[in-house]
């Protein structure tokens, strides 16, 4: 997320650069320098970030290492209702005469989540077939 934030940066800060050094060569140098200290600052932050999830996933409390499987259950059952159970039972109850109009979710704010966990539920199967997990 931070990340996206550099190339965003870098236009402002040359803009500030420009004015306080005259010399394109310094300049371009201070520019280069800057972006390599936001660079280094985002990794360190990702690092930190990933010791985080580590500890969270090593917790047996399931108020800190459930909440994962619990969105991803959340976000699976409403995949389900949204393509398989709504459509489903609306097409049957037309068919016997009962015309009822079942909610819809509205599933594209839930999409990148779901499909977050999806990518990191790669890496727990492999977690799993390494033995790392219980």
């Amino acid at each position: 997320m931070l990340a996206s934030l550099i190339p965003n940066l870098i236009p402002v800060v040359g803009d500030v650069l420009d004015r306080f050094f005259p010399d394109k060569e310094k300049a371009e140098q201070a520019k280069r320098e800057i972006e390599a200290q936001l660079t280094t600052h985002l990794a360190q932050i990702d690092l930190a970030q990933l010791e985080v999830n580590k500890a969270e996933a090593l917790s047996r409390n399931i108020f800190i290492a459930g909440w994962r499987p619990f969105v991803g259950w959340s976000c699976g059952l409403s995949l389900c209702y949204v393509y398989l159970i709504q459509p489903i039972a609306v097409f049957i109850m037309g068919q016997t005469g009962y015309l009822v109009h079942l909610p819809e979710l509205d599933i594209s704010t839930m999409m990148p989540v779901l499909l977050g966990m999806l990518g990191l539920g790669g890496l727990r199967t492999w977690e799993k077939h390494k033995g790392v997990t219980r």
